[in-house]
């Protein structure tokens, strides 16, 4: 790791805010489901900027999509926004270095997070930007966990089109977006020291929230990078579930906890919660898939219930515990998420919110989930075990080995 990567990315998290959850009252908060809520809120705000825009995401494909919102901020820059454009160097691909050779200084501004070189070593592959967040004009922001790709998708065995992946973003409106605002600037500036191209550029400060509404919610940001702020996220959600009196539901797309995690859950589930989990049904990336799947039968007996979604590819990285909290964002409840990438998520305490956000899990369980049985699942063959297992024991390896090394 470059000596600069290292003093730009300790400075930056020595300016950060974001070590535990603050909460701001005030802010209007919508949930924007899949990518057909999601892009047309996000294409309405970005045709609507006079100012600002700033996007980042993981994924940048070259499709529809893509094509879409690069024309939406290039005709915002052409009426004088200021356009920051921010992807992960996996994430975006071809496309996006070919991209950043097409915009010219007076057009997006363009940087990739952890550019890919073929002299870097293969353990940074994982240390990605895995968040997903927009800000338009200081005032809107959106937070989630969808990637700038076409909808519909079609499955990876079959190829037949199975409709949208279930996935979640919030429209956000209030003082939040300041500490949005601010992450993302302070992002920007430390990409642009380590990448060589911002060493002018002063460092972010934060901008004064807007005006509380009167009939807001309460909201707090929580973020996880590699230094000093490594388990925010996960400790939001173990906080939740120590506390949960009735309720716990989970749908998320990548579920392999560790230990601890899974221990707050079986505990949660000894003390009468009704705990549930949405999980991946449609094997989309087979180590993946079948390592998590190790990890059931614990879970079942403890009486926790899992429900493999069936519809389409579950993306979705929410929660809802008993009534008043509820989180929308990037982090799956995995390795890579929990220890490895840089994530975004909201946490929102409102009743309403969370009836809204448990109402659309509980349609996805009953009517586009299929359950498993404790006894069934214990009854499986001496053959899946063992290939679950392996899965298993491949990503914890791996994720062991990815882990070390550099923090950037």
């Amino acid at each position: 790791m470059r000596a600069s990567d290292l003093v730009a990315e300790r400075i930056a998290d020595a300016l950060d805010p974001f070590r535990r959850p603050h909460y701001l009252d005030g802010n209007r908060i919508t949930l924007l489901e899949s990518g057909q809520a999601y892009f047309p809120a996000l294409l309405a705000a970005l045709a609507a900027a006079r100012q600002s825009i700033w996007l980042e995401t993981y994924l940048f494909a070259n499709d529809g999509t893509g094509t879409a919102i690069v024309a939406a901020l290039r005709a915002a820059a052409e009426r004088g926004v200021q356009v920051h454009l921010l992807v992960d160097g996996f994430g975006g691909g071809e496309f996006v270095r070919r991209l950043a050779h097409e915009f010219s200084g007076k057009d997006v501004r363009l940087r990739i997070y952890r550019p890919e070189r073929w002299w870097m070593p293969r353990r940074r592959l994982l240390r990605r930007l895995h968040r997903k967040l927009a800000l338009v004009d200081g005032r809107i922001a959106f937070v989630g966990g969808i990637n700038v790709i076409d909808e519909p998708v079609r499955d990876e065995i079959t190829g037949e089109p199975v409709g949208p992946r279930l996935d979640f973003a919030v429209r956000c409106e209030g003082p939040i977006v300041a500490a949005i605002a601010y992450a993302m600037r302070r992002l920007w500036w430390a990409v642009g020291v380590a990448n060589g191209d911002g060493l002018a550029e002063a460092v972010p400060r934060r901008s004064h929230a807007a005006a509380p509404f009167a009939d807001g919610v309460r909201v707090a940001l929580v973020l996880r990078d590699n230094l000093r702020h490594r388990h925010s996220i996960e400790r939001s959600y173990l906080g939740a579930i120590r506390g949960a009196r009735q309720d716990v539901c989970i749908a998320c797309a990548y579920f392999l906890p560790g230990r601890r995690f899974r221990s707050v859950l079986v505990r949660a589930a000894e003390r009468g919660v009704r705990v549930r989990l949405l999980l991946q049904g449609r094997i989309e990336y087979r180590l993946q898939h079948y390592a998590q799947r190790a990890l059931y039968g614990q879970l079942l007996k403890a009486g926790i219930e899992i429900h493999e979604y069936r519809q389409s590819y579950l993306h979705a990285k929410v929660a809802v515990v008993d009534a008043d909290w509820a989180t929308v964002g990037s982090s799956n409840i995995d390795p890579v998420s929990l220890l490895l990438a840089r994530e975004a998520n909201v946490i929102v305490r409102d009743p309403g919110f969370c009836t809204v956000l448990r109402e659309r899990i509980d349609r996805a369980i009953a009517l586009e989930a299929r359950p498993l049985q404790a006894d069934g699942y214990a009854r499986r063959s001496w053959a899946a075990r063992v290939t679950d297992w392996i899965a298993y024991g491949l990503v914890r390896a791996a994720t062991v080995l990815l882990a070390q090394g550099n923090h950037y």
